[in-house]
């Protein structure tokens, strides 16, 4: 069109289309704000002075002063000084050269700020930018963030749009005053009223409810206050992405689509791609490109500002994590706001069968989220039902089916923690949140606590305490192995769990019937082939105890530590845990660095895990590293001694946000198994209610029900009930469960 002087040259911006989503039918455009005079800030900056002017807001030649450190500034200067306006611009050492440049060049006074105060850069340059107006009587203040023409502007923008497309139904822009997306969206919706709206924040920004950061490295998004003409009702989803996804996501638009953009362009263009991933063939998608790549040449598209700034610290995700409300964010997440948006999903990788992995379940639906349980055979989860979890049927022990089965169930980006309370699919839950783009414990480190024998062989080399051991593949072996360690020994299976085929040897014939009856054994109680070894270890009689620790970004924190009864030899059933241990001091800070060393050593880094160890003379040695939260009711022990529930905090953590953790001990509790004294068929269990009555006592839960064939445990699947008792001093909690379990007694008959 033919312009009569350089402001008619402000909109009319081409949109182009994309090649995202092209493959699977979705059209994804591009409105290129950018391609204004200097950028998408120019239409709000001809809406305000003009509509300023019209009703004498402004005066003829009277000052202009606003607050920005990019596109606004400029469109300002640009429509200020064209008409005859003294252009004041205040803002923040950020502002880039080729902006300042700009500006100077185009006649402005520019004001930067020399500290950030208690509201940030925005703060700070809204005093210096009051002290400029008291100075300047009839100076006129745009004020971007809450004057109503800003959003009116971008009608313009909206009827552009409506133009060049018979319909648009997903809009996606980034939020910074609010007037862009606002604006455009609420026009849309007068021709589009399904239209989806999706808002594009940064790390750090206050806009949808995180804290502030003023140190983040974006410009032209985000904020560090509320601006009015932010309207949220409008906004049916939100995302924010860090520094780093931002700056890669920009030079990623450029190299394939050939757009030299900033990094509001190319945080738009990251979303776009999401959003199109998850559309259905037919959808038509326009994201506004607010601005051009010149201004951001010395920090978003230079690797020497990467380098300076130490961008490649921040994570980098590659499919965003949807969230809820309320959720601290560090990358790519994001959420929806719709009232009837379906939750994000919590996806298990079955669970154990005992009320931890139900209550899991639970937990995950009492925080806001779907609980999904991916399993091969439900019927063996007791209490499913109630959980309201929904199933996905799958051969959990093919890892590529699961991933193929979960990822046909739910969009990209729609599942916020993937966890797993069963010791056999650490690795397959480690292997799906991976998957789909989640953090994640190393899948190798995992397999290699798994194997005992390979976590042996770790903590050799790692200088770690440890039995003496060998690992054998048959009884030979094993006797040859018993004989060089001496016994009485150990044997076990290198990949079971719950004490297992888990024996004291006291001769190596003994120890060569084990190994040649583990290693027969060709797949486990959950269907999983088995690894077809043993190992054979020294036999540490010493006191067991485990250490309950959780791993934030490779810090290792300690829970507590718990100690351990078990049934005498040859098995080594846990018939007893009391937390917290009464240990002295040195000793705890002895136990908690060996075991510290321990998991540094195996890789491990994040989440719970469980180590066994045996205090020995020397010091602590360690068993076993369990990469999980600890089984037997352990978790249920520290709820009750710390107020803490750790199974929550491992939801939360799955999810990506901060766990709560104990910071202390509010009194002792402890358990005890109820474990039958002889082979027969239970009839009855009498003395239960006398149990609940002994002070201290907690409950009393039996799990065996009459008729069952039991007989004295040999592993934990074997134990046919327990008391859980709590008191002020471990001495109480010993004697309430002993006087409760003295109550107890199974009436059997010849099976």
């Amino acid at each position: 069109m033919l312009s009569q002087n350089v402001i008619d040259a402000i909109g009319h911006t081409p949109l182009v289309r994309l090649r995202l989503g092209a493959e699977r039918g979705v059209a994804v455009y591009a409105k290129l704000e950018m391609n204004n005079l200097f950028a998408m800030k120019d239409r709000v900056a001809k809406q305000i002075i003009t509509e300023a002017r019209s009703t004498g807001a402004l005066a003829e030649g009277a000052p202009i002063v606003e607050s920005s450190s990019g596109t606004m500034a400029l469109g300002v200067a640009l429509v200020g000084t064209a008409l005859g306006h003294p252009v004041h611009i205040v803002t923040d050492p950020r502002i880039d050269r080729t902006t300042l440049a700009k500006l100077e060049a185009l006649g402005c006074e520019v004001h930067v700020v020399s500290a950030m105060d208690a509201q940030g850069w925005q703060g700070a340059r809204l005093t210096r930018l009051r002290e400029i107006m008291a100075q300047h009587p009839g100076a006129f203040w745009p004020r971007q963030y809450e004057n109503p023409q800003n959003p009116a502007a971008y009608r313009h923008l909206a009827a552009e749009i409506l133009a060049d497309l018979d319909t648009v139904d997903v809009v996606v822009g980034a939020v910074g005053s609010g007037g862009s997306l606002c604006g455009t969206s609420r026009v849309l919706r007068e021709s589009v009223p399904d239209l989806y709206v999706v808002g594009v924040d940064c790390v750090g920004s206050v806009l949808f409810g995180q804290p502030d950061r003023p140190k983040r490295l974006q410009s032209g998004l985000g904020n560090s206050l509320h601006p009015k003409n932010l309207d949220h009702a409008l906004i049916d989803e939100v995302h924010w992405l860090n520094d780093r996804e931002a700056f890669a996501a920009t030079r990623d638009l450029a190299r394939e689509e050939k757009l030299f953009a900033g990094n509001t362009s190319g945080s738009v263009y990251r979303v776009l791609g999401a959003m199109a991933d998850r559309a259905t063939p037919g959808t038509t998608l326009v994201g506004i490109f607010p601005d051009r790549g010149d201004r951001y040449a010395d920090t978003v598209h230079s690797d020497a500002h990467w380098a300076e700034q130490n961008v490649d610290r921040l994570p980098l995700a590659t499919v965003p994590r949807q969230v809820l409300d309320g959720t601290e964010v560090h990358s790519w997440s994001f959420r929806r706001n719709r009232a009837d948006a379906p939750r994000p999903a919590f996806v298990f990788v079955e669970s154990n069968t005992t009320g931890t992995g139900m209550s899991a379940l639970r937990i995950a639906a009492e925080a806001g989220y779907e609980p999904v349980l991916a399993t091969g055979d439900s019927a063996r989860y007791a209490g499913l039902e109630e959980t309201g979890a929904t199933l996905v049927d799958c051969d959990t022990n093919d890892t590529d089916a699961l991933i193929r089965a979960v990822t046909k169930a739910f969009e990209p980006g729609c599942i916020a923690g993937v966890s797993t309370t069963s010791e056999f699919y650490l690795v397959a839950a480690a292997a799906l949140a991976t998957a789909v783009g989640l953090p994640a414990q190393s899948e190798a480190a995992i397999a290699g606590c798994r194997d005992k024998g390979e976590l042996r062989r770790t903590l050799a080399r790692a200088g770690v305490g440890q039995p003496g051991f060998e690992v054998v593949r048959d009884g030979a072996a094993a006797a040859a192995a018993a004989a060089r360690l001496g016994t009485p020994c150990v044997v076990k299976p290198v990949d079971d769990s719950g004490s297992t085929r888990v024996r004291r040897c006291d001769s190596p014939e003994q120890a060569a019937a084990l190994a040649e009856e583990i290693v027969a054994v060709r797949t486990n109680g959950r269907g999983q082939a088995t690894a077809g070894r043993a190992l054979v270890e020294e036999y540490l009689d010493a006191p067991e105890y485990s250490v309950e620790t959780f791993g934030l970004d490779g810090d290792h924190r300690l829970i507590g530590i718990t100690e351990k009864t078990v049934t005498g030899a040859p098995n080594f059933v846990e018939s007893r845990h009391i937390v917290p241990a009464d240990l002295p001091d040195d000793v705890v800070r002895e136990m908690e660095r060996t075991v510290v060393a321990a998991l540094t050593a195996t890789g491990l880094g994040r989440g719970p895990a469980h180590t066994e160890v045996r205090l020995t003379g020397s010091g602590s040695a360690v068993i076993e590293i369990n990469p999980r939260l600890a089984g037997g009711l352990i978790p249920e022990l520290y709820r009750l001694a710390t107020g803490v529930d750790l199974l929550t905090a491992q939801v939360r953590h799955a999810t990506g946000a901060d766990p709560v953790l104990p910071g202390g001990f509010a009194r002792y509790a402890g358990i005890q198994f109820l474990l039958p004294p002889e082979a027969g068929v239970l009839e009855r269990v009498t003395g239960v209610e006398r149990a609940r009555a002994v002070a201290g006592v907690e409950r009393v839960t039996v799990t065996a029900t009459a008729g069952r064939p039991v007989a004295p445990p040999t592993d934990a699947y074997g134990r046919i009930g327990h008391i859980i008792a709590v008191g002020e001093s471990r001495a109480a909690v010993a004697e309430a469960l002993d006087r409760a379990a003295a109550l107890i007694a199974f009436e059997l008959r010849a099976g």
